[in-house]
C-alpha cells in the first residue's frame, strides 16, 4: 500500500509538472518581429522598476541558469556602464526557480553585480516572452522605437560582444 501511494504522488508530480495547462495555448508570443516592447516595465535585481528608455536598442535575455551566467560572466568583464552604452538592457527569467532558491541563492548572488539585471520573475509574466524561444540559447533583440526589427540567438560570450558592437 506504501508503494502504490508513494508511485502515485511520483506520478502525480511528474505528470503535473509537465503537463502544459489550457492557459498555455491562449499566451501570444512577445518576441516577434515587429511587436512593441514599449510597456515593458520589470524589477531589477534591487526591486527598483525600471522602464524601457527611448534609446533602448537591445535586450539581451537569458531565460537558462547557463545562459544566464554566460551573460553576467561577460557584462562582470566591461565597464559598469557597459550596458547604458550600448543602448541595451539585460532580462534574465528567475520565475522557474522556487522562491526559496531564488531568495536565498540567485537573488543575493545577482545583487553582487555591478551591472543592471532586470527579472522575470513570475512564470505568467515570463510565458509571452519564453515561448517559440529555444530557451537554452541566449536571445538578442534589437529594437527601434520600441519595436523588435530582429531577434538573434547567441551561445557565448564572443557572439554576445559581436551583437553588443555590430547594431546601434
Amino acid at each position: 500500500m506504501k508503494n502504490i501511494l508513494l508511485t502515485l504522488v511520483l506520478s502525480l508530480a511528474f505528470f503535473g509538472c509537465s503537463a502544459k495547462t489550457p492557459e498555455d495555448k491562449n499566451i501570444q508570443a512577445a518576441l516577434v518581429t515587429g511587436k512593441s516592447l514599449a510597456t515593458l516595465t520589470l524589477n531589477d535585481q534591487f526591486g527598483k522598476a525600471h522602464s524601457l528608455s527611448a534609446d533602448t536598442t537591445k535586450i539581451i535575455f537569458a531565460f537558462a541558469k547557463d545562459t544566464a551566467h554566460t551573460c553576467n560572466d561577460f557584462f562582470k568583464t566591461q565597464k559598469n556602464d557597459y550596458l547604458t552604452q550600448h543602448h541595451a538592457a539585460f532580462i534574465a527569467d528567475v520565475s522557474a526557480a522556487p522562491s526559496l532558491i531564488r531568495s536565498m541563492f540567485i537573488m543575493p548572488g545577482l545583487k553582487e553585480l555591478k551591472h543592471t539585471v532586470l527579472l522575470l520573475e513570475d512564470k505568467a509574466l515570463a510565458a509571452p516572452y519564453k515561448k517559440g524561444i529555444d530557451i537554452n540559447k541566449i536571445a538578442v533583440v534589437f529594437l527601434k522605437d520600441a519595436k523588435i526589427e530582429k531577434i538573434e540567438f547567441i551561445t557565448s560570450a564572443k557572439e554576445l560582444q559581436k551583437s553588443m558592437s555590430t547594431y546601434p
